[in-house]
């Protein structure tokens, strides 16, 4: 092949609205899991799903398995052909799309051209104003799916996506579900540093008031209600959702999940077993099972003063296998890990519980909020566990110079502050110490406190560069 008609192709392939121009990147994603998890909502959730067969056959491709993802957009298309005989061309320009970076990907180049073609001619009919780009809301909705999936980072693109298909159907179904699970899920990561909670309650109402037969939306919409302390009609759309979807487990999670915080972890446990045996490998239900025997540890050792031993250890070991197992199905499932390292601390598995600590802490998607988990929970650990303070002390510091405001920064920094006050109280403080307590003032903005510290630090310290350049600012942003 030509490289003048090599360059002319690969320029057209990155014309496409596909999952290929997209950038879902595979390092943030456990793909296993991902191709897991849409296999089972092709199977229980959606029937007949050509945004679930196009993701699906994206996944296949970067797990370099592109005959899979072949017959993966052969099953899309099959779909649209059953489901939009009349809109063929135009719901099909994702898939075509897929097809082209596929083929292209496997060296058979006249096939690509052949796709890109496909794609512009329908284009041209669709739009005459478009030779490449054409806004419909069904490919800016599709987008926002896949980019739901592909985790946390991209909740903000898949929110605009969703509103982008909005502009033009506002009272479709499904864009208004796929708008609500954005604004529900961004809301979960940035809900410790926002104190507005409902800003989620608006979208996931219309959206149940659009398909009241979609359960899915009825059990998020009474987890806000739950988080907004209103409990009591969040229980009447479970009961509700639980009468019409008895037995599919996307639902069930979530109802799982409702009781589980409302107290009722029998409940909960019952629910989410039902769930497990439909689709045993979800890493989710994993997870929820081991907070559910977490509770009953908790609630044992808080009810009794003398727990039986054995209960112990078996509520402990039950917590610990079905941890182990989310993480083991997810491996970038960073608050399983977590879980699993505290639950392997409490049962005195040090050894494990370090390990575990060490597999999260290498996740490589983690975010600045994560990061300021893990050093707060291994700065506990440390410290309660392994009887440091020094090592807690350093951990709790490492997660103060990630200067982003997260809900375990700020527990960080209490924590580090308390620990720092009752050292210099009991009269072991020594120049660290008083310089740690200016470098946490200074943080909060409490500048005269700070410098108090500084100068105490220097005291100690006289010839320190670090305590000499932080008071010497300290004094220049006071004066100026």
């Amino acid at each position: 092949m030509s490289n003048v008609f090599n360059n002319s192709l690969k320029n057209s392939l990155q014309q496409l609205e596909c999952h290929f121009t997209w950038s879902l990147l595979k390092q943030d994603v456990d793909l296993d899991d991902l191709e897991e998890t849409i296999g089972d909502q092709i199977e229980f959730l959606i029937k007949d799903s050509i945004t679930g067969y196009n993701l699906l056959s994206y996944v296949c491709h970067l797990k370099n398995s592109n005959e899979e993802a072949l017959r993966n957009l052969q099953k899309a298309e099959e779909t649209v052909k059953t489901n939009h005989p009349d809109e063929v061309a135009r719901r099909s320009l994702v898939t075509w799309g897929n097809y082209a970076w596929i083929y292209y990907h496997m060296e058979r180049y006249e096939e690509a051209q052949t796709y890109v073609n496909r794609v512009e001619n329908s284009c041209k009919n669709l739009s005459s104003t478009a030779q490449w780009k054409i806004e419909l809301p069904e490919i800016y909705a599709e987008q926002g799916w896949a980019l739901l999936k592909f985790g946390r980072k991209y909740y903000e693109r898949a929110k605009n996506c969703f509103e982008n298909a909005l502009k033009d159907e506002p009272n479709n179904p499904e864009f208004n579900a796929g708008y609500a699970i954005a604004m529900y899920r961004l809301e979960a990561f940035l809900h410790r540093q926002c104190e507005d909670l409902s800003l989620s309650l608006q979208p996931l109402k219309r959206a149940v008031e659009l398909n009241p037969k979609d359960t899915f939306i009825m059990a998020l919409l009474a987890l806000k209600l739950q988080d907004l302390k209103q409990g009591d009609e969040g229980v009447r759309y479970i009961e509700a959702a639980m009468q019409n979807s008895p037995d599919l487990p996307y639902f069930l999670r979530y109802a799982a999940k409702f009781y589980r915080r409302k107290g009722e972890v029998d409940k909960a446990l019952e629910i989410l077993k039902k769930a497990l045996a439909v689709t045993p490998k979800s890493a989710f239900l994993h997870h929820q099972i081991g907070l559910c025997y977490r509770a009953k540890l908790f609630q044992l050792k808080k009810n009794t003063r003398y727990p039986p031993r054995q209960q112990v250890e078996e509520l402990g070991r039950l917590s610990i296998f079905h941890f182990k197992s989310a993480t083991d199905q997810k491996t970038v499932f960073f608050a399983a890990h977590i879980d699993l390292a505290n639950m392997y601390a409490e049962q005195k598995r040090y050894k494990e519980a370090k390990e575990t600590f060490q597999k999260a802490s290498q996740i490589s998607i983690l975010s600045y909020d994560d990061k300021h988990e893990f050093y707060y929970n291994y700065g506990n650990f440390q410290r309660f566990h392994m009887k440091s303070e020094s090592e807690a002390i350093r951990y709790y510091i490492e997660a103060l110079k990630i200067e982003k405001e997260s809900y375990y920064f700020h527990k960080c920094k209490s924590a580090l502050k308390k620990l720092m006050e009752q050292r210099i109280q009991g009269g072991a403080g020594d120049a660290k110490d008083f310089g740690t307590l200016g470098f946490i003032h200074n943080l909060s903005g409490e500048k005269h406190e700070a410098i108090e510290c500084y100068e105490k630090a220097i005291a100690l310290c006289p010839n320190n560069e670090e305590y000499l350049s932080a008071l010497c600012e300290l004094r220049l942003s006071i004066s100026s």
